[in-house]
């Protein structure tokens, strides 16, 4: 009996120093596990609070080198990103996640749809050549968590 509780305490402390180890890495984030977010944006009306959305996200975990973030903007959201009519908070934002190293994906088929290239667009962005939802998906097909606020 003596022996069994012995042995028992021995695999139980083994197997909480085991628990708490295992806790400790997943809460250890690294550059090559941070986590990969990607936010989607269609409506004009959500535009600023989805940019809002995203500047809380890299101020909630301490800075742009701690999350990889996309924004995919299609449909009529993207007017609002036109360098000639864009909003003064708008372009400042932009141009932070552009220094940040947040991708700017501006839909393909919507720039054609809308007759603008990417020099119409604020600073910062890249086409999505075959749509905003193949880029959505290829994010999400490479490990990023989708976001539409």
């Amino acid at each position: 009996m003596n022996r069994r509780n012995i042995l028992w305490s021995a695999v139980s402390a083994l197997g909480a120093a085991f628990g708490a180890s295992s806790a400790k890495a997943a809460t250890e984030a690294t550059p090559s596990n941070k986590l990969k977010v990607v936010y989607h944006l269609s409506d004009a009306e959500k535009v600023n609070f989805v940019l809002g959305n995203i500047q809380n996200h890299i101020d909630g975990v301490g800075g742009p080198d701690h999350v990889t973030i996309a924004l995919v903007i299609h449909g009529p959201a993207l007017k609002a990103f036109h360098a000639a009519q864009a909003n003064p908070d708008v372009s400042k934002r932009v141009g932070d996640f552009s220094k940040d190293g947040v991708e700017l994906a501006a839909c393909g088929n919507t720039m054609k749809a809308q007759n603008v290239t990417l020099t119409d667009l604020l600073p910062g962005f890249v086409s999505a050549e075959k749509g905003g939802v193949v880029r959505l998906a290829e994010l999400q097909s490479q490990g990023y968590l989708y976001l539409r606020p």
